[in-house]
Protein backbone atom coordinates (compact mmCIF):
# COMPACT_ATOMS: atom_id res chain seq x y z
CA UNK A 1 0.00 0.00 0.00
CA UNK A 2 1.06 3.51 -0.73
CA UNK A 3 0.35 6.92 1.15
CA UNK A 4 1.17 10.13 0.91
CA UNK A 5 2.45 12.95 2.80
CA UNK A 6 -0.58 14.91 2.68
CA UNK A 7 -2.90 11.36 3.77
CA UNK A 8 -0.55 10.61 6.60
CA UNK A 9 -0.72 14.26 8.00
CA UNK A 10 -4.52 14.14 8.01
CA UNK A 11 -4.46 11.26 9.84
CA UNK A 12 -2.39 12.34 12.64
CA UNK A 13 -2.72 15.52 12.74
CA UNK A 14 0.23 16.90 11.56
CA UNK A 15 1.84 19.66 9.52
CA UNK A 16 3.82 18.95 6.31
CA UNK A 17 7.04 21.01 5.41
CA UNK A 18 7.95 19.64 2.22
CA UNK A 19 6.12 18.72 -0.69
CA UNK A 20 2.72 17.07 0.51
CA UNK A 21 2.52 14.66 -2.66
CA UNK A 22 5.36 12.78 -1.38
CA UNK A 23 4.70 8.59 -0.93
CA UNK A 24 5.73 5.76 0.81
CA UNK A 25 5.28 2.15 1.20
CA UNK A 26 7.15 1.08 4.02
CA UNK A 27 8.93 2.14 7.16
CA UNK A 28 12.66 2.42 8.17
CA UNK A 29 14.87 3.53 10.85
CA UNK A 30 16.46 7.18 10.05
CA UNK A 31 19.81 6.04 9.66
CA UNK A 32 18.66 3.23 7.73
CA UNK A 33 15.97 5.20 5.40
CA UNK A 34 15.48 4.41 2.00
CA UNK A 35 13.53 6.14 -0.78
CA UNK A 36 10.00 5.59 0.12
CA UNK A 37 10.35 4.74 3.69
CA UNK A 38 8.60 7.11 6.59
CA UNK A 39 11.06 7.02 9.24
CA UNK A 40 10.83 9.15 12.48
CA UNK A 41 13.08 11.57 14.81
CA UNK A 42 12.31 11.39 18.23
CA UNK A 43 15.59 10.84 20.16
CA UNK A 44 17.99 13.92 19.65
CA UNK A 45 20.47 11.33 19.42
CA UNK A 46 19.77 10.82 16.46
CA UNK A 47 19.04 14.22 14.89
CA UNK A 48 22.69 14.11 12.61
CA UNK A 49 20.89 11.33 10.68
CA UNK A 50 18.05 13.30 9.29
CA UNK A 51 20.49 15.38 7.38
CA UNK A 52 21.49 12.70 5.29
CA UNK A 53 18.75 10.16 5.24
CA UNK A 54 17.24 9.05 1.97
CA UNK A 55 13.85 8.42 3.30
CA UNK A 56 10.65 10.07 2.00
CA UNK A 57 9.11 11.32 4.95
CA UNK A 58 10.49 11.88 8.41
CA UNK A 59 7.85 12.38 11.49
CA UNK A 60 9.51 15.43 13.94
CA UNK A 61 8.11 16.73 16.83
CA UNK A 62 6.55 20.73 16.66
CA UNK A 63 9.41 21.75 18.69
CA UNK A 64 12.30 20.19 16.24
CA UNK A 65 14.13 22.85 14.20
CA UNK A 66 17.00 22.03 11.66
CA UNK A 67 20.09 22.96 11.51
CA UNK A 68 20.97 22.61 8.02
CA UNK A 69 18.58 21.15 5.05
CA UNK A 70 16.77 18.48 5.35
CA UNK A 71 15.53 16.96 1.51
CA UNK A 72 12.80 14.88 3.33
CA UNK A 73 9.53 15.78 4.04
CA UNK A 74 8.84 17.06 7.18
CA UNK A 75 5.29 16.02 9.10
CA UNK A 76 5.19 17.91 12.58
CA UNK A 77 3.43 16.60 15.47
CA UNK A 78 3.13 16.68 18.94
CA UNK A 79 4.40 13.14 19.92
CA UNK A 80 6.70 11.88 16.55
CA UNK A 81 6.86 8.27 18.47
CA UNK A 82 2.90 8.13 19.32
CA UNK A 83 2.63 8.94 15.97
CA UNK A 84 4.70 6.38 14.70
CA UNK A 85 3.16 3.90 16.64
CA UNK A 86 -0.25 4.77 15.41
CA UNK A 87 1.15 4.56 11.64
CA UNK A 88 2.31 1.15 12.16
CA UNK A 89 -0.68 0.12 13.64
CA UNK A 90 -2.59 1.28 10.81
CA UNK A 91 0.00 -0.57 8.48
CA UNK A 92 -0.49 -3.93 10.26
CA UNK A 93 -4.19 -4.11 10.38
CA UNK A 94 -4.46 -3.37 6.49
CA UNK A 95 -2.58 -6.32 6.03
CA UNK A 96 -5.02 -9.24 5.02
CA UNK A 97 -5.93 -11.83 7.49
CA UNK A 98 -5.88 -15.95 7.85
CA UNK A 99 -9.39 -17.49 8.71
CA UNK A 100 -10.56 -20.77 9.33
CA UNK A 101 -9.63 -23.75 11.02
CA UNK A 102 -6.32 -25.94 9.91
CA UNK A 103 -7.23 -29.38 9.24
CA UNK A 104 -4.64 -30.81 11.10
CA UNK A 105 -5.52 -28.43 14.14
CA UNK A 106 -7.29 -30.07 16.97
CA UNK A 107 -10.53 -28.37 18.24
CA UNK A 108 -12.25 -30.61 21.40
CA UNK A 109 -16.09 -31.30 20.28
CA UNK A 110 -17.12 -29.13 23.11
CA UNK A 111 -15.05 -26.34 22.75
CA UNK A 112 -16.74 -22.91 21.28
CA UNK A 113 -14.97 -21.59 18.54
CA UNK A 114 -15.91 -17.64 17.81
CA UNK A 115 -16.39 -15.85 14.24
CA UNK A 116 -13.14 -15.03 11.96
CA UNK A 117 -10.80 -17.15 13.85
CA UNK A 118 -7.45 -18.53 12.18
CA UNK A 119 -6.45 -21.85 13.86
CA UNK A 120 -3.26 -23.37 12.70
CA UNK A 121 -1.67 -26.81 12.15
CA UNK A 122 -1.16 -28.92 15.24
CA UNK A 123 -3.00 -25.72 17.72
CA UNK A 124 -5.04 -27.75 20.46
CA UNK A 125 -7.95 -26.35 21.98
CA UNK A 126 -9.04 -28.93 24.63
CA UNK A 127 -12.52 -29.47 26.34
CA UNK A 128 -14.79 -26.44 27.13
CA UNK A 129 -12.76 -24.08 26.18
CA UNK A 130 -13.98 -20.89 24.84
CA UNK A 131 -11.89 -18.79 21.82
CA UNK A 132 -13.77 -15.42 21.08
CA UNK A 133 -14.13 -13.79 17.30
CA UNK A 134 -10.88 -12.74 15.15
CA UNK A 135 -8.57 -14.57 17.35
CA UNK A 136 -5.76 -15.89 16.06
CA UNK A 137 -3.60 -19.13 17.56
CA UNK A 138 -0.54 -19.73 15.58
CA UNK A 139 1.05 -23.78 15.40
CA UNK A 140 1.26 -25.66 18.90
CA UNK A 141 -0.64 -23.40 20.95
CA UNK A 142 -2.19 -24.80 23.53
CA UNK A 143 -5.88 -24.11 24.92
CA UNK A 144 -6.61 -26.02 28.32
CA UNK A 145 -9.98 -27.68 29.07
CA UNK A 146 -12.16 -24.66 30.11
CA UNK A 147 -9.88 -22.15 29.50
CA UNK A 148 -11.21 -18.92 28.17
CA UNK A 149 -9.47 -16.10 25.03
CA UNK A 150 -11.26 -13.37 24.54
CA UNK A 151 -11.67 -11.52 20.81
CA UNK A 152 -8.78 -10.54 19.08
CA UNK A 153 -6.12 -12.14 20.54
CA UNK A 154 -2.90 -13.23 19.20
CA UNK A 155 -1.40 -16.69 20.55
CA UNK A 156 2.01 -17.21 18.62
CA UNK A 157 3.60 -20.18 18.54
CA UNK A 158 4.26 -22.72 21.76
CA UNK A 159 1.88 -20.69 23.59
CA UNK A 160 0.53 -22.09 26.70
CA UNK A 161 -2.89 -20.91 28.30
CA UNK A 162 -3.52 -23.99 31.38
CA UNK A 163 -6.87 -25.17 32.31
CA UNK A 164 -9.63 -22.81 33.59
CA UNK A 165 -7.73 -19.16 33.27
CA UNK A 166 -9.14 -16.37 31.24
CA UNK A 167 -7.23 -14.13 28.49
CA UNK A 168 -9.00 -10.92 27.77
CA UNK A 169 -9.85 -9.17 24.76
CA UNK A 170 -7.31 -8.07 22.28
CA UNK A 171 -4.50 -9.97 24.52
CA UNK A 172 -1.32 -10.85 23.19
CA UNK A 173 1.65 -14.09 24.10
CA UNK A 174 4.28 -14.38 22.65
CA UNK A 175 6.05 -18.03 21.81
CA UNK A 176 6.58 -19.48 24.60
CA UNK A 177 4.66 -17.83 26.83
CA UNK A 178 2.65 -19.64 29.72
CA UNK A 179 -0.23 -18.65 31.51
CA UNK A 180 -1.57 -20.67 34.03
CA UNK A 181 1.40 -23.37 35.51
CA UNK A 182 1.23 -24.48 38.78
CA UNK A 183 2.81 -21.61 41.54
CA UNK A 184 5.83 -22.89 43.15
CA UNK A 185 4.19 -23.97 46.41
CA UNK A 186 5.70 -27.08 48.80
CA UNK A 187 5.55 -27.86 52.09
CA UNK A 188 8.64 -29.51 54.06
CA UNK A 189 7.99 -32.40 55.40
CA UNK A 190 10.88 -34.71 57.52
CA UNK A 191 11.08 -37.03 54.02
CA UNK A 192 10.88 -33.79 51.31
CA UNK A 193 9.02 -31.34 50.28
CA UNK A 194 5.18 -32.08 49.53
CA UNK A 195 3.61 -30.89 46.62
CA UNK A 196 0.60 -28.21 47.35
CA UNK A 197 -2.35 -28.07 44.66
CA UNK A 198 -2.17 -24.92 43.10
CA UNK A 199 -6.03 -24.82 42.64
CA UNK A 200 -6.92 -21.22 41.80
CA UNK A 201 -6.41 -19.47 37.94
CA UNK A 202 -4.59 -16.98 36.18
CA UNK A 203 -6.47 -13.76 34.78
CA UNK A 204 -5.15 -11.33 31.73
CA UNK A 205 -7.51 -8.69 31.43
CA UNK A 206 -7.59 -6.94 28.40
CA UNK A 207 -5.06 -5.57 26.09
CA UNK A 208 -2.35 -7.32 28.10
CA UNK A 209 0.92 -8.48 26.22
CA UNK A 210 3.03 -11.46 27.36
CA UNK A 211 6.78 -11.74 26.09
CA UNK A 212 8.22 -15.05 25.16
CA UNK A 213 8.80 -17.57 26.92
CA UNK A 214 7.30 -15.69 30.05
CA UNK A 215 5.51 -17.36 33.17
CA UNK A 216 1.99 -15.79 34.88
CA UNK A 217 1.39 -18.76 37.38
CA UNK A 218 -1.91 -19.87 38.73
CA UNK A 219 -2.59 -19.62 42.16
CA UNK A 220 -3.11 -21.51 45.48
CA UNK A 221 -6.37 -20.35 45.61
CA UNK A 222 -8.39 -17.69 43.77
CA UNK A 223 -6.94 -15.82 41.05
CA UNK A 224 -3.36 -14.10 39.76
CA UNK A 225 -4.57 -11.13 37.81
CA UNK A 226 -2.69 -8.95 35.36
CA UNK A 227 -5.04 -5.96 35.21
CA UNK A 228 -5.70 -4.64 31.50
CA UNK A 229 -2.89 -2.58 29.57
CA UNK A 230 -0.04 -4.39 31.46
CA UNK A 231 2.80 -4.94 29.07
CA UNK A 232 5.34 -7.48 30.47
CA UNK A 233 8.12 -8.54 28.64
CA UNK A 234 10.42 -11.79 27.94
CA UNK A 235 11.69 -14.00 30.25
CA UNK A 236 9.62 -12.34 33.36
CA UNK A 237 8.57 -14.85 36.49
CA UNK A 238 5.02 -13.58 37.92
CA UNK A 239 4.41 -15.93 40.86
CA UNK A 240 1.37 -17.68 42.44
CA UNK A 241 -1.15 -14.85 44.00
CA UNK A 242 0.18 -11.76 42.70
CA UNK A 243 -1.72 -8.80 41.48
CA UNK A 244 -0.32 -6.85 38.73
CA UNK A 245 -2.07 -3.14 38.31
CA UNK A 246 -3.51 -1.91 34.95
CA UNK A 247 -1.08 -0.22 32.47
CA UNK A 248 2.63 -1.48 34.45
CA UNK A 249 5.31 -2.45 32.39
CA UNK A 250 8.01 -4.67 32.95
CA UNK A 251 11.65 -5.39 30.79
CA UNK A 252 12.73 -8.64 30.66
CA UNK A 253 14.14 -10.87 33.50
CA UNK A 254 11.79 -9.32 36.06
CA UNK A 255 11.14 -11.65 38.65
CA UNK A 256 7.94 -11.26 41.42
CA UNK A 257 7.57 -13.47 44.22
CA UNK A 258 4.25 -15.25 45.72
CA UNK A 259 1.05 -13.09 46.66
CA UNK A 260 2.38 -9.61 46.07
CA UNK A 261 0.41 -6.42 44.49
CA UNK A 262 1.62 -3.96 42.60
CA UNK A 263 0.01 -1.32 41.20
CA UNK A 264 -0.88 1.36 38.26
CA UNK A 265 1.19 2.23 35.68
CA UNK A 266 4.38 1.16 37.18
CA UNK A 267 7.69 0.39 35.48
CA UNK A 268 10.01 -2.35 36.20
CA UNK A 269 13.59 -1.95 34.62
CA UNK A 270 15.26 -5.15 33.55
CA UNK A 271 16.07 -7.91 36.50
CA UNK A 272 14.61 -6.15 39.09
CA UNK A 273 13.71 -9.03 41.65
CA UNK A 274 10.65 -8.19 43.92
CA UNK A 275 9.66 -9.97 47.65
CA UNK A 276 6.62 -11.60 48.22
CA UNK A 277 3.78 -10.56 50.36
CA UNK A 278 4.79 -7.14 49.85
CA UNK A 279 2.43 -4.12 48.01
CA UNK A 280 3.74 -1.86 45.34
CA UNK A 281 2.20 1.75 45.06
CA UNK A 282 1.13 2.90 41.92
CA UNK A 283 3.60 5.15 39.68
CA UNK A 284 6.47 3.80 40.80
CA UNK A 285 9.62 3.29 39.00
CA UNK A 286 12.40 0.58 39.72
CA UNK A 287 15.60 1.05 38.17
CA UNK A 288 17.22 -1.97 36.08
CA UNK A 289 18.54 -4.65 38.71
CA UNK A 290 17.09 -3.11 41.67
CA UNK A 291 15.94 -5.80 44.47
CA UNK A 292 13.10 -4.73 47.00
CA UNK A 293 12.47 -6.81 49.80
CA UNK A 294 9.97 -4.80 51.44
CA UNK A 295 6.56 -2.50 50.12
CA UNK A 296 6.81 0.93 48.58
CA UNK A 297 4.69 3.48 48.87
CA UNK A 298 3.37 5.59 45.50
CA UNK A 299 4.97 8.04 43.33
CA UNK A 300 8.87 7.00 43.71
CA UNK A 301 11.67 6.96 41.46
CA UNK A 302 13.87 3.95 43.62
CA UNK A 303 17.79 1.97 42.15
CA UNK A 304 19.41 -0.53 43.68
CA UNK A 305 18.92 -3.29 46.48
CA UNK A 306 17.90 -2.68 48.88
CA UNK A 307 16.26 0.14 46.27
CA UNK A 308 17.00 4.21 47.15
CA UNK A 309 16.14 7.25 45.08
CA UNK A 310 18.31 7.66 42.27
CA UNK A 311 20.37 10.73 42.60
CA UNK A 312 21.65 9.12 46.23
CA UNK A 313 22.23 5.54 44.29
CA UNK A 314 24.15 7.27 42.02
CA UNK A 315 26.23 9.24 43.74
CA UNK A 316 27.57 5.75 46.19
CA UNK A 317 27.64 4.34 43.06
CA UNK A 318 30.65 7.12 42.15
CA UNK A 319 32.11 6.35 46.06
CA UNK A 320 31.77 2.65 45.66
CA UNK A 321 34.19 2.89 42.92
CA UNK A 322 36.73 4.48 44.87
CA UNK A 323 36.59 2.28 47.45
CA UNK A 324 40.18 0.48 47.51
CA UNK A 325 41.83 3.25 47.21
CA UNK A 326 40.23 4.79 50.00
CA UNK A 327 40.94 1.34 51.98
CA UNK A 328 44.22 1.86 51.27
CA UNK A 329 44.57 5.61 52.39
CA UNK A 330 42.58 4.55 55.45
CA UNK A 331 45.34 2.25 56.52
CA UNK A 332 48.16 4.32 55.89
CA UNK A 333 46.38 7.11 57.90
CA UNK A 334 45.87 4.59 60.41
CA UNK A 335 49.22 3.80 60.28
CA UNK A 336 50.61 7.22 60.60
CA UNK A 337 48.33 8.60 63.96
CA UNK A 338 49.72 5.31 65.48
CA UNK A 339 53.42 6.73 64.67
CA UNK A 340 52.14 9.83 66.20
CA UNK A 341 50.48 8.21 69.29
CA UNK A 342 53.94 6.02 70.21
CA UNK A 343 55.91 10.03 69.52
CA UNK A 344 53.30 11.49 72.31
CA UNK A 345 53.70 8.69 74.97
CA UNK A 346 57.55 8.64 74.68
Amino acid sequence: MEFSAKQIAEYIHGEIVGDEQAKVHTFAKIEEGVPGALTFLANPKYTPYIYDTQASIVLVNRDFVPEHEVKATLIRVDNAYDCLARLLTLYEQSKPKKTGIDRLAFIAPTAQVGKDVWIAPFAYVGENAVIGDRTVIHPHATIGDGAHVGNDCVLYAGATVYHDCRVGNRCILHAGSVVGADGFGFAPTPQGYEKIPQIGIAVLEDDVEIGANTCIDRATMGATIVHHGAKIDNLVQVAHNDEIGAHTVMAAQVGIAGSTKVGEWCMFGGQTGIAGHIHIGDRVVFGAQSGVPSSVKSDQRLIGTPPMEEKPYFKSQAIFRKLPDMYFELNALRKELNELKKQLNK
